[in-house]
C-alpha cells in the first residue's frame, strides 16, 4: 500500500505539472487567445508577448501565480470571469502595464488587494462584481488606476463602504455598485470622485441611498438606483450642500413606491435644482394615486423637463385617481414618456395643463379611440410636436385622425402597430403634419386620406398592392414588406430622395416607371460625382499649405517671435523692477554652454571670492527645478541688480543660448539699458549677430563693453572695471 500511495502522489504531481504545461490550442500564432470553457484548472503556459487578448472565462481556475502572466507584456484584454479564483499572488499582474480591460467577476475573491492593481497604469475597465468580499478594505484598492473609465463591483455579501475606498479615482465614465445588502456607508466616501457620467447602484436601504445622493450632488451626471424600496425620508437630500449641483438625470429601476413616498420624493427632488430628467423603469406602485397634493404644490414648481415611465406596475390601475391639483407641477414639462404601463386615458383637465410639452410617447398601452378622444380633447397638449401612439388598441384611422386634428403644432405622428384594417377616402389631419408612420396597421390600400403635406411616410408591413398617391412634398417613402408588383410612379412624388421597397413582389418594370429626367441631361457637380476624390484633394491641399507655413515659420523664426512676444506681454504686466528688499543677486549671467568653463571656473571664482563677494545667478545652479524656463529667467532678472552677458562666437552660433534664454534680452533692453553689462570673451562683429536681435546690435554699436584681454596685467584691469560696473 505504501508503493501505491507513493505512486498516487507522484501521479497527482505529474498530472498537475502536465496541466500547467498544457498550452491553449487557440493561442498559436495569433494575437487573440480564446481559452474559455475548456475546463482549465490553471492559466496555460506558453503565453507570449504577441498576445493582446486572453479569454480564460468559464473555467475552473482557482489561483493566479506570479509567473503565469509574466511574459504577456502586451496584453490589452484579460477575461477571467466565471472561474473559481480565490487567491491571486500580489505581483501576478505586475508585467501588464498595457492592460486596458480586466474582468475578475463571478469568482470567489474574499478580499481585494491594492497590490494587484498597483502596476496597471493603462487599465480603463475593471469588473469585480459577483465575488465574496464584504468590503473594499481599510484604504483604496484603486489608488493607482488613474485612467480608469468604468468600474463594476459589489455582490450579495457586500455591506460596507468606508472613507478613502475610492481615493485615486477622479474621473469615471461608469461606476456600478451592486449593494443590495449595503448597510454601512461612511458619509463622504464617494466625494473623492470629481466626476461620474453614469452611476448605477443596487441598494435597498433608504438611509444609505440618501447619504450617497448627498455625496454625489456635485459629481454624478446620471444616477441610476435599482431594487430600492422607497420609504418615507424626512431629511433633506441636499442638507447644507452648496450650489451648483451637477446631477441631471435620476433613474429608478426595479424599485417599489408607495403613495406616501411618491409625494415625499417629489418634494425632496425639487431641492436638487440641477435635476432635469426623471425615469422609472420596471417599477411597482403600491397605491392608487392618493398623493399629498397640498404638500407637493406648497413646495413650489418642479424644474424637471423630461419624465419617462416605462413598464410600471400599478396594482390597482383601474382605481387610479385623476391627480387633480397637479397642474402646477407639469406645466414646464417638455417631454413625457409613459410606455408599457397599461395606460388607457389621460383626463382632459390634466391634459390641458401640459402647456409646454413638445414630445409625448404613449406606445404599448391600452388606448382605444373613445378614450383617445378624451385624452386629446380641445385645448389639450397645445405645444405638442411629436406624438407616439404605436402598439395601442386603436381601430379607426378616421377617428384617430380627427382626434389629432386638435393638436395644431403636431409635426410627427407614429400610429404604427395598431389594427386599423381599413382606410377611409378622406381624413382630416393637422395642417403641419410632416411625418406619418402607418406601418403594421393592416391597411389594404392607400387613399387620399393620407395628408398631402407629408415629407416622410412609412407604410411598411401592410397589404399594399400598389402606390399611386400624389404627394408633392414627400422626401422619404418606406414600402418594405408589402405586396407591390410594380414600382411607384415618379411623377406623383417628384421630390423623393429615399425609397425603401424591399421584400415585395416586384417582377417586372415598365418604361413608364422609369420616366423622368434623362441621365444625359443631368449635370452633377464634381463633388456629387467624385466626393471621396474631392475630399482627398482638399485634405492634401490643406496639408501642403500647413507644411509650407511650418517651413516658412521655421526659416524665419516665426515661432521664436511668437513665444518671445507672448512672454514679453506677460512680463509687461509685472512691475518694472522688484523693490530693493527683493534683490537677491548682484548680477544674472547669460552665457553660452560652450563658454561655461571660463564663466564657472574663472569669472565666478574671481567675483564670488572677492572682498566683499558678489552674488551671481547662474541658470545651472540657481534656477528652480520644474519651473518654466521663461519664468525662471524673468524672476532671476527681476531679482538681480545687473544682467551680465558673456558674448562670443559660440554665444551667437548656438541660437543665442537657446531661444528661452534670449527672453532676458527682450525684457531687459525694453526697460533699462543701464542694467546691461556686456563682456566680449573674444572679438565679435556686430553684423554677425542675427537681425532679430536688433536692440542688442544697437547697444553694441552705442555702448561701451568690456573685452577679455590675453595678458595677466590687462586682466587685472579687466576685473577692476567689471567689479566697478557691477557696483554702479
Amino acid at each position: 500500500w505504501r508503493v501505491w500511495a507513493i505512486y498516487m502522489v507522484l501521479a497527482a504531481n505529474l498530472s498537475e505539472e502536465q496541466a500547467l504545461m498544457q498550452p491553449c490550442p487557440s493561442c498559436d500564432a495569433t494575437q487573440f487567445c480564446n481559452c474559455s470553457s475548456m475546463g482549465l484548472d490553471f492559466i496555460p503556459s506558453g503565453l507570449t508577448s504577441k498576445i493582446t487578448t486572453l479569454n480564460l472565462a468559464h473555467n475552473r481556475i482557482k489561483h493566479i501565480r506570479s509567473q503565469d502572466l509574466q511574459q504577456a507584456v502586451n496584453l490589452r484584454v484579460l477575461l477571467l470571469q466565471s472561474n473559481e479564483i480565490s487567491s491571486i499572488d500580489e505581483d501576478s499582474f505586475r508585467s501588464l502595464g498595457k492592460l486596458e480591460l480586466l474582468d475578475l467577476s463571478n469568482n470567489s475573491l474574499a478580499h481585494l488587494s491594492p497590490a494587484w492593481f498597483g502596476h496597471l497604469f493603462s487599465l480603463q475597465h475593471l469588473r469585480l462584481q459577483g465575488n465574496s468580499y464584504r468590503d473594499l478594505g481599510e484604504s483604496s484598492p484603486f489608488s493607482s488606476l488613474r485612467n480608469l473609465s468604468s468600474l463594476h463591483l459589489g455582490n450579495r455579501w457586500f455591506s460596507t463602504i468606508r472613507q478613502g475606498n475610492f481615493e485615486g479615482i477622479e474621473l469615471v465614465d461608469k461606476l456600478w455598485i451592486e449593494g443590495g445588502n449595503l448597510s454601512q456607508y461612511e458619509p463622504g466616501s464617494l466625494k473623492s470622485i470629481k466626476k461620474i457620467n453614469h452611476m448605477i447602484i443596487n441598494i435597498r436601504s433608504i438611509k444609505v441611498f440618501s447619504a450617497i445622493v448627498r455625496d454625489l450632488l456635485h459629481s454624478v451626471i446620471w444616477l441610476e438606483v435599482r431594487e430600492i424600496k422607497l420609504e418615507i425620508e424626512k431629511k433633506s437630500l441636499v442638507q447644507n450642500s452648496t450650489l451648483p449641483f451637477r446631477i441631471r438625470k435620476l433613474t429608478f429601476k426595479d424599485a417599489s413606491f408607495t403613495d406616501q413616498y411618491i409625494s415625499r420624493i417629489i418634494v425632496l427632488l425639487k431641492e436638487i435644482t440641477s435635476l432635469q430628467e426623471l425615469e422609472a423603469i420596471d417599477c411597482v406602485l403600491e397605491g392608487n394615486g392618493k398623493w399629498n397634493i397640498d404638500e407637493i404644490v406648497s413646495s413650489g414648481r418642479s424644474l424637471v423637463e423630461k419624465v419617462s415611465v416605462i413598464n410600471i406596475m400599478i396594482l390597482n390601475f383601474h382605481l387610479f385617481l385623476e391627480l387633480e391639483g397637479m397642474e402646477s407641477q407639469i406645466n414646464k414639462l417638455k417631454a413625457l414618456t409613459i410606455a408599457s404601463s397599461r395606460v388607457f386615458m389621460v383626463p382632459c383637465k390634466l391634459a390641458k395643463q401640459f402647456s409646454s410639452l413638445l414630445y409625448l410617447d404613449f406606445h404599448d398601452n391600452l388606448l382605444v379611440n373613445n378614450r383617445l378622444d378624451e385624452t386629446i380633447c380641445k385645448d389639450s397638449w397645445p405645444s405638442l410636436q411629436t406624438l407616439n401612439l404605436s402598439q395601442n388598441s386603436l381601430k379607426s384611422l378616421k377617428q384617430t385622425a380627427n382626434s389629432v386634428t386638435r393638436l395644431p403644432e403636431l409635426i410627427n405622428l407614429d400610429i404604427s402597430q395598431n389594427n386599423f384594417g381599413e382606410i377611409p377616402d378622406v381624413c382630416a389631419w393637422p395642417k403641419n403634419l410632416k411625418y406619418l408612420n402607418l406601418s403594421s396597421t393592416q391597411i389594404p390600400q392607400l387613399t387620399t386620406c393620407i395628408p398631402p403635406t407629408l415629407e416622410v411616410l412609412d407604410v411598411s408591413a401592410n397589404k399594399l398592392q400598389e402606390f399611386g398617391l400624389q404627394l408633392p412634398f414627400l422626401k422619404e417613402l418606406y414600402l418594405t414588406k408589402n405586396q407591390l408588383k410594380t414600382l411607384p410612379g415618379a411623377a406623383p412624388i417628384p421630390n423623393l430622395v429615399a425609397l425603401s421597397i424591399r421584400r415585395n413582389k416586384l417582377n417586372s418594370f415598365s418604361r413608364e416607371e422609369f420616366e423622368g429626367e434623362q441621365v444625359g441631361a443631368v449635370h452633377l457637380s464634381l463633388m456629387e460625382c467624385h466626393r471621396s476624390l474631392v475630399v482627398s484633394l482638399i485634405c492634401i491641399l490643406v496639408f501642403l499649405v500647413i507644411l509650407v507655413l511650418v517651413a516658412l515659420g521655421y526659416k524665419y523664426h516665426v515661432v521664436w517671435y511668437l513665444r518671445m512676444t507672448w512672454a514679453w506681454l506677460q512680463a509687461k504686466r509685472k512691475p518694472k523692477r522688484a523693490p530693493p528688499k527683493d534683490i537677491c543677486y548682484d548680477a544674472f549671467v547669460s552665457y553660452s554652454e560652450n563658454d561655461s568653463e571660463w564663466v564657472e571656473n574663472t569669472m565666478v571664482r574671481e567675483l564670488e571670492q572677492a572682498c566683499p563677494p558678489f552674488r551671481l545667478c547662474l541658470h545651472k545652479r540657481d534656477f528652480v527645478p520644474g519651473k518654466w524656463i521663461v519664468d525662471n529667467i524673468i524672476d532671476s532678472i527681476e531679482k538681480s541688480h545687473k544682467t551680465l552677458f558673456v558674448l562670443s562666437e559660440h554665444f551667437v552660433q548656438s541660437e543665442w543660448c537657446k531661444y528661452e534664454l534670449d527672453f532676458s534680452h527682450f525684457r531687459l533692453f525694453d526697460e533699462n539699458n543701464d542694467a546691461a553689462i556686456l563682456v566680449l570673451l573674444e572679438p565679435i562683429q556686430s553684423k554677425a549677430i542675427p537681425k532679430r536681435f536688433c536692440k542688442l546690435r544697437k547697444i553694441m554699436n552705442t555702448k561701451t563693453y568690456l573685452e577679455w584681454p590675453p595678458g595677466e596685467e590687462q586682466q587685472e584691469r579687466f576685473w577692476e572695471n567689471l567689479k566697478g560696473a557691477l557696483k554702479s
